[in-house]
């Protein structure tokens, strides 16, 4: 029986962490690995009360898991999410984010077909977002190109579902808090010639809350992101041979 792990990291979302856990809690339950599965929601020092709303919420679901950490970005908390997975013993990993722009219901045809891939993406054929976050992850896809020549849908889709073995390969290949954990997951799996696959899903307007990143933040996590896609693109180069 396969154990599930759920990652969703958290940051200043009190208006949404009770619902997202409210709607993903079902699907843990319902593939709960014989009682080993976890949600796992990461609060990533948030300035609000969702680590205390998300706490709460152990009482009545026993599957989930709620931890904190101190604030390092987005990127930091899905790696340390990925860790933690790792560490207790999962077979799969699957990521989303607590501002509820996914739906729970499209797990279901990733988890049906998972033993045929070593990692499964979602590709957000429509965004509910904005056109600005759009044209962002077109140039990543771009810039992915130009260090990797990977050609890949959808880069950094907070919807994956990967084997764990798949994520343990890869995570030696990044810094230990690296902002874009998640598009290098999806190169990888391509640049390494893995089994992967790229299904449609929907993807809402945040439901709630505010986003803590934009257009500036972006243009810093990028500037970054390049100077270490060099130094990763050749760690990857030597791992490939």
């Amino acid at each position: 029986m396969d154990t599930l792990y759920i990652v969703i990291p958290a940051y200043n979302e009190s208006e949404n962490i009770k619902r997202t856990i409210e709607e993903w809690c079902p699907v843990v339950e319902k593939h709960n690995g014989g009682g080993a599965s976890r949600l796992v929601i990461i609060n990533d020092g948030s300035r609000d009360d969702t680590y205390e709303i998300a706490s709460a919420e152990c009482e009545t679901h026993p599957l989930l898991t709620v931890l904190t950490k101190p604030n390092g970005g987005h990127g930091s908390t899905v790696l340390y999410g990925y860790r933690y997975a790792l560490e207790n013993g999962a077979d799969y990993i699957f990521q989303t984010d607590s501002d509820g722009q996914t739906d729970p219901a499209e797990f279901e045809k990733f988890w049906q077909i998972r033993e045929g891939y070593d990692a499964i993406f979602g590709n957000r054929t429509s965004r509910g977002d904005g056109f600005s976050r759009a044209v962002v992850e077109k140039v990543l896809c771009a810039v992915l190109w130009t260090y990797f020549h990977v050609s890949v849908p959808d880069a950094n889709a907070p919807f994956r579902l990967m084997k764990a073995d798949y994520v343990a390969e890869y995570l030696p290949l990044m810094p230990e808090n690296y902002n874009l954990p998640n598009a290098l997951m999806t190169a990888f799996g391509a640049y390494f010639h893995r089994k992967i696959r790229f299904i449609p899903i929907s993807f809402k307007p945040r439901q709630g809350g505010t986003n803590s990143i934009n257009i500036r933040k972006i243009v810093k996590i990028g500037r970054q992101a390049l100077h270490d896609f060099c130094e990763i693109q050749k760690a990857a180069a030597k791992k490939r041979g």
